[in-house]
């Protein structure tokens, strides 16, 4: 406190214009220039505005109440989305998991059985002993104790990246199973690493330890030395056809040389054919495999999982537009149609979302809500309200003046209308499997706006007509299917809805009626519809109350006639299901807490111009550091600032070609801006520094800004921005891009 109080006497004791200034504690920090304004003439205005303590301005010194409960509440709002965020993607990615699991299930119960059967045979061959087991060289009897059990798993994709989990998951569930496994990928197959890249890696997830020495017999006194010696051995191959051929062929004959001490089982990975072994082995090496196909889920069948689960059920709460639908679709099509690179693309959409929506926080409020259902979810009613009047589909429904408890009562209406959205889009699918449609391009269509308003207005023109039509089905024929003239997946589906045969149709209806279990109005009615149709036997048995009252003989021709009456109710039927439960998300209000529609952000982001998105991250560095003092500077260059972002602002000065020496001698004026000050005050110090100890402090001072200047450079290089000198003109660099 005493240094405080002689900062203020010596100010309060300067000129009179200062002698009424108001001096908080926050101005103490800057002393020292307040003390070199007081040697400067007070009558110039630099001084004025530098000092500027005036209590009659106190907007300039010290911010207001609601400024700073403004940036309290960004602040807040900030810091929920953000752990919104975390905890919508980590329910994503978990549900992602889980269905890919689930997807493989069964074929991992195969292969589980099929491992423990490949053992036993193996062990009846004959178990050597513990002397035996634990020499360096192996046990042949005869052609049959050389035979490798391996199994082909057909994955289907054509780049191996979808594959890793999978064959991740695969040797946990082995693993858990009590088997030994190894992962080993086809990089252990390397022409340079050769047979001992292999036996090393088996080595390091066998023995838990790195080995120089890369030697079978190591594995096989392992085997008998730990007791594991009635456990499978299970080798995993993610992709054989990545392979280098000679040292997997030489892996497989060294392994059938041991089979008998260490019963090894061979997993190898295949994206293409079952013949890809004949077209990589010689045929020495193949008659040494008892071969067994196993086929997973394909790449169409995964993908179309996930879709229902993140985007058509919205596990998270978490959607997507029309626009970023399609353009999530082209994606995976055009660039190299993995499951992963999807994945990917949906989480920068989903971080994207929450950083430009105020209120997207609430997602993570309703998850909690979800988990902990009679606690409180976290959500704040002050900052719901005062960002939900922000929103365009607030203003553009002329929603009368909200409070907490109608705000909630419009979530619950929203996820009512999502549930009933999601259940005719699933029962469209159902349908749509006949006709072999995509769930992704249904989902399109379905999340389509335009398409919506149309129905809409077609469904408003002849609502007049239905009044007195006492049953659903029935005024839906009346209007004639609706959806056909529009075309489309949805037409498609009404159409082969009309055309199925009757036992297709009743698999049909049995599948919906699971679907819409959790929604009783649209149960209802797929249960009235099925009650007009039942098989006995593998025949047609058409239920006598309903429709066989009219027919007195129960004639083929009649009862053909009744099922074709039937099919026309089912397509009436889901032809009105689409008119009234099909709304898009982007049609209902206060969709942008949970809608993610900036497909121009989520383009940007992963296809983009890198090239233009460097030049605005060094214009703007200061958006991104969130530094303060380099933001008020507007277009003045500060010594703080990032070197690479002074030397790129620099070079806004100049044109095809810039001058290194003049480019350097700019870069060393910011760069030494503060330090004329600071050799004006040390002039005036009562202990003057020696002269050579002045000049070696100056030469360091150039030599760590010419080190200064040079990386800039180079970093302006990487990132493709200049060219560096030529032999024609070595004190020029070039400039590659120009303007934004």
């Amino acid at each position: 406190m005493a240094i405080a109080s002689a900062a203020a006497e010596s100010l309060t004791q300067g000129t009179p214009e200062t002698t009424e200034n108001d001096l908080q504690p926050f101005f103490v920090f800057h002393k020292a220039s307040s003390r070199k304004s007081d040697k400067k003439p007070t009558g110039t205005g630099k001084t004025r505005r530098r000092i500027d303590l005036s209590p009659s301005s106190p907007n300039k010194t010290e911010k207001s109440e609601p400024d700073k409960a403004g940036e309290r509440d960004e602040h807040c709002n900030e810091h929920l989305r953000t752990e919104a965020f975390e905890l919508v993607w980590s329910k994503i990615n978990s549900t992602i998991k889980d269905i890919l699991r689930g997807i493989n299930t069964s074929v991992f119960n195969e292969i589980h059985h099929w491992v423990l059967e490949s053992f036993n045979a193996t062990q009846s061959l004959g178990t050597p002993g513990f002397t035996e087991s634990t020499r360096s060289f192996p046990i042949v009897t005869d052609a049959t104790s050389k035979l490798l059990f391996t199994g082909m798993v057909l994955t289907g994709n054509m780049e191996f990246v979808d594959d890793l989990l999978t064959f991740e998951d695969l040797g946990l569930f082995l693993r858990s199973n009590g088997c030994h496994v190894a992962n080993l990928s086809s990089l252990d197959f390397s022409a340079k690493s050769g047979i001992g890249g292999c036996l090393r890696g088996l080595l390091r997830q066998f023995l838990k330890a790195t080995l120089y020495e890369a030697d079978i017999s190591i594995l096989a006194s392992w085997y008998r030395e730990q007791e594991n010696h009635n456990t499978p051995v299970v080798v995993i191959i993610d992709d054989m056809e990545r392979c280098c051929g000679s040292v997997l062929s030489d892996f497989i004959l060294m392994l059938s040389e041991w089979v008998v001490k260490i019963p090894i089982i061979l997993l190898m990975g295949i994206a293409t054919t079952l013949d890809a072994p004949r077209n990589l082995l010689p045929s020495n090496v193949l008659q040494h495999l008892c071969p067994s196909k196993f086929i997973l889920g394909s790449p169409a069948e995964r993908m179309d999982a996930v879709v229902e689960a993140v985007l058509v059920k919205q596990c998270s709460g978490f959607s997507v537009g029309h626009k970023v639908a399609v353009f999530l679709k082209n994606y995976f099509l055009n660039q190299d149609g993995t499951l992963t690179s999807f994945i990917r693309a949906l989480k920068i959409a989903c971080a994207q979302h929450f950083s430009m929506e105020p209120l997207s926080f609430i997602l993570g409020g309703l998850l909690v809500e979800e988990k902990q259902k009679g606690e409180k979810n976290g959500l704040q009613p002050e900052l719901v309200l005062k960002y939900t009047s922000q929103l365009p589909s607030y203003a553009r429904n002329q929603m009368a003046e909200q409070n907490g408890k109608s705000l909630v009562h419009r979530f619950s209406e929203l996820r009512r209308l999502h549930k009933c959205w999601s259940t005719v889009v699933l029962c469209l699918y159902e349908a749509g499997k006949y006709n072999k449609i995509r769930l992704l391009d249904l989902l399109c269509e379905a999340l389509n706006p335009d398409l919506y308003t149309s129905r809409a207005s077609n469904n408003h023109v002849v609502l007049e007509k239905d009044v007195g039509v006492p049953m659903a089905t029935d005024r839906c024929i009346r209007r004639k299917y609706s959806t056909l003239r529009k075309g489309g997946f949805v037409g498609q589906i009404v159409r082969k809805v009309r055309d199925l045969p009757a036992l297709m149709l009743y698999q049909l209806l049995k599948s919906w009626e699971k679907t819409t279990v959790d929604v009783l109005e649209i149960h209802e009615k797929v249960k009235d519809l099925q009650s007009l149709l039942r098989f006995e036997d593998g025949k047609l048995r058409p239920n006598v109350d309903d429709i066989s009252k009219k027919h007195s003989s129960r004639s083929p021709l009649n009862m053909e006639k009744e099922s074709k009456e039937v099919n026309e109710k089912a397509a009436a039927l889901i032809d009105c299901l689409v008119r009234d439960y099909l709304r898009p998300i982007e049609c209902i209000p206060l969709h942008e807490i949970f809608c993610f529609k900036n497909v121009e952000k989520l383009q940007l982001a992963l296809i983009g111009d890198p090239r233009r998105r460097i030049q605005v991250d060094l214009l703007e560095f200061h958006k991104i550091l969130r530094c303060g003092c380099c933001s008020k500077s507007g277009n003045v260059l500060l010594p703080s600032m990032h070197d690479t972002s002074i030397m790129y602002t620099l070079a806004q000065e100049h044109g095809d070609l810039i001058n290194l020496h003049d480019w350097f001698q700019s870069f060393k004026t910011v760069v030494l801006h503060p330090s004329s000050k600071g050799k004006h005050k040390s002039k005036q110090s009562p202990y003057p520094k020696k002269r050579k100890d002045t000049h070696d402090s100056e030469n360091k001072g150039e030599a760590s800004i010419q080190a200064r200047f040079c990386r800039a450079v180079t970093e302006l290089q990487i990132t493709g921005l200049l060219r560096m000198p030529s032999r024609r003109r070595p004190d020029c660099v070039q400039r590659v891009a120009f303007g934004l």
